[in-house]
């Protein structure tokens, strides 16, 4: 008798199971009927429609209503994959990033609100969605199409590595007009190639425990990547230093406070792929400092008891580490 395959990591490399992904701004999650009255507000706007070349104007309750359920349809048949993408932080809806897919060639799509628009959004999504199709689905080439005037979108494109393959007219069945469209394409080997470039970057971070067994967490402000979001102390790490002095010097200037080396006790480390550069985290714990933090780059600070930390948004890298400390803590 052949085993029964187990549930969770065995299962989980192909293909997507519905659970949500987060980026370092964004989730992307399943499309649902609740999303109908955001999807209606967001494409029926001029500025949208036009830079598109299937989504109807004006759009209206019914159009949001019929694309949700076609794209469960299509789910479900397995011709396709779709993302809501909202900011993880307010939780509301910016766009849809997504593919139809034909054996071994999966077909781009995407769209963001106009509030949305030059934040680099689309560049993070499509990012993420890439990596989905190309680890866990059987694709060899991704395209896309684009309207030539629409530069923002062939940007987006061309810095996730497509490249352009000809210029066609089609027709356009939304707007009832032929135009001239440029395809795209981006195949595995070219993906992978690029994946192979990208950053190992090293940051240190330490979890400050108060003698009421409370973390201290610091949010990051405003202009800087993943503002809003609340993390553990620490920072990146030196060429020639080593993670226990980085996160000593790290200390001093975030915090204004001074930490022996003997005080801190490695914990866990997170390993997380930001698409961009890959994430190594070593963390550490910590009872005794001298001084009081204060914080000194603009961050804000609270102790939080350990039950609670998962209450605060948290980049995805820190995510995992919450439940190991909370363990540990408890």
């Amino acid at each position: 008798m052949d085993p029964i395959a187990p549930e969770g990591c065995q299962t989980a490399a192909r293909g997507w199971r519905g659970t949500p992904i987060d980026t370092a701004r964004l989730r992307l999650r399943a499309l649902t009927p609740n999303d109908a009255e955001a999807v209606t507000r967001l494409l029926d706007d001029w500025d949208v429609s036009r830079n598109t070349s299937n989504i109807p104007f004006p759009y209206d309750r019914q159009t949001a209503d019929d694309f949700i359920a076609k794209v469960e349809s299509e789910i479900a048949a397995g011709r396709a994959v779709v993302f809501a993408v909202e900011d993880r932080l307010d939780r509301q809806l910016l766009g849809c990033v997504g593919s139809s897919i034909d054996e071994e060639r999966a077909e781009i799509g995407y769209w963001f609100g106009h509030g949305a628009w030059g934040r680099g959004y689309a560049t993070e999504a499509l990012s993420r969605f890439l990596r989905l199709l190309f680890d866990h689905f059987d694709i060899d080439v991704a395209w896309a199409s684009v309207l030539p005037e629409n530069k923002a979108s062939r940007r987006v494109l061309d810095k996730a590595g497509f490249l352009f393959e000809e210029r066609r007219r089609v027709d356009l069945p939304a707007r009832g007009i032929a135009a001239d469209l440029d395809f795209l394409c981006l195949d595995r080997a070219s993906w992978e190639e690029a994946r192979r470039g990208r950053t190992i970057l090293l940051v240190v971070a330490v979890a400050l425990i108060d003698v009421d067994g409370k973390v201290l967490l610091a949010q990051r402000p405003p202009g800087k990547s993943m503002a809003g979001q609340w993390e553990f102390p620490g920072g990146k790490v030196n060429t020639g230093e080593t993670p226990e002095r980085a996160l000593i010097r790290e200390l001093k200037e975030e915090l204004g406070i001074d930490v022996s080396q003997s005080c801190l006790a490695p914990l866990a480390f997170a390993s997380h792929d930001y698409d961009g550069f890959h994430l190594l985290m070593p963390l550490y714990a910590c009872r005794q400092w001298r001084g009081m933090p204060q914080p000194r780059e603009g961050q804000q600070l609270k102790w939080v008891a350990p039950a609670h930390l998962s209450d605060y948004p948290m980049p995805p890298a820190d995510i995992p580490l919450v439940a190991l400390l909370r363990d540990w803590l408890v």
